[in-house]
């Protein structure tokens, strides 16, 4: 909604602006679908060239995201808090009936009480994976903290493929747009013979190109790819607490200070609050009796 807000005060601002100042808007409409069909069909291109088959389609998902904000949503937060207190509550009583649920979370009882969750497959790889690691007692936690660590980084470094994508295209915009202005001289240096109210529509639907290459980069692509960037910052919470907790869990702290270690370590925005927390796991346990 923010975003769409934001292309209609971009759009009123710059138009009204120059409709106010005077200017028409026939000789940009005019220009407007032959330059967009040169900068835009360059641009897609040029990105096309530079990117595999993956990284064009998981932009395109990821610009729909943009519009659509962040995944996860505060009351997420509470039920990764929930999930994981079930889990290391469980391994605490009964580390072979754990088992059952790591390996087949799609079959077990705990994690399909969240389906949200258990729909996305990095997150439930990650919970697996580290209470996995938990069962073969390491001697030393701090090396599934840099496993951890380290997998949490190229995770989000692949996340990041898509905006820097988009930025490349963002960069190459402004350029594209002289491109399309010098072909638009070019043209109107072969009808230089007519008449100056002519020539005078022929240069401005050129300069047209360069408007469009420095609008387009700045007011649109530029900020798309900074929000696809904000938004997996962002989700990147959501994967730093599942670390918060297990590394509690491997040093060995109650369950309860283990969901407390990660709600103290959720962004304010996101964080659930104690005495809703509270009864949530009280209610968990209450079933579990």
């Amino acid at each position: 909604m923010f975003v769409i807000a934001g292309i209609a005060i971009v759009l009123i601002m710059v138009f009204g602006g120059y409709l106010g100042a005077g200017g028409t808007m026939g000789i940009i409409l005019k220009a407007l679908p032959f330059e967009m069909v040169m900068i835009g069909g360059a641009a897609f291109g040029s990105f096309v060239i530079a990117n595999s088959l993956g990284v064009i389609k998981a932009t395109g998902r990821d610009i729909m995201r943009a519009f659509k904000g962040p995944k996860w949503q505060p009351g997420d937060y509470r039920d990764l808090l929930c999930l994981l207190f079930e889990l290391i509550w469980l391994g605490r009583q009964n580390p072979v009936a754990l088992e059952d649920h790591i390996e087949a979370p799609s079959d077990s009882a705990i994690f399909t009480r969240y389906p949200k969750i258990l729909g996305d497959h990095d997150a439930v790889e990650l919970i697996c994976d580290t209470m996995r690691a938990a069962a073969m007692n390491y001697d030393d936690p701090h090396q599934v903290e840099e496993v951890l660590d380290k997998r949490l980084e190229a995770r989000k470094h692949h996340a990041m493929h898509s905006s820097h994508a988009v930025q490349v295209v963002a960069d190459a915009l402004p350029a594209l747009g002289i491109v399309a202005a010098v072909l638009g001289i070019i043209k109107t240096m072969g009808a230089i013979d007519e008449p100056p109210n002519i020539l005078g529509q022929m240069i401005g639907g050129a300069l047209t190109g360069t408007f469009l290459g420095v609008f387009l980069a700045y007011c649109f692509v530029g900020p798309i790819a900074g929000r696809m960037s904000a938004i997996v910052e962002e989700d990147d919470h959501f994967f730093q607490l599942v670390r918060e907790v297990m590394i509690a869990n491997l040093q060995a702290h109650p369950a309860n200070i283990c969901i407390e270690v990660g709600r103290q370590n959720t962004p304010h925005h996101h964080r659930p609050g104690f005495s809703d927390l509270e009864g949530a796991l009280r209610e968990l346990k209450k079933n579990a009796a």
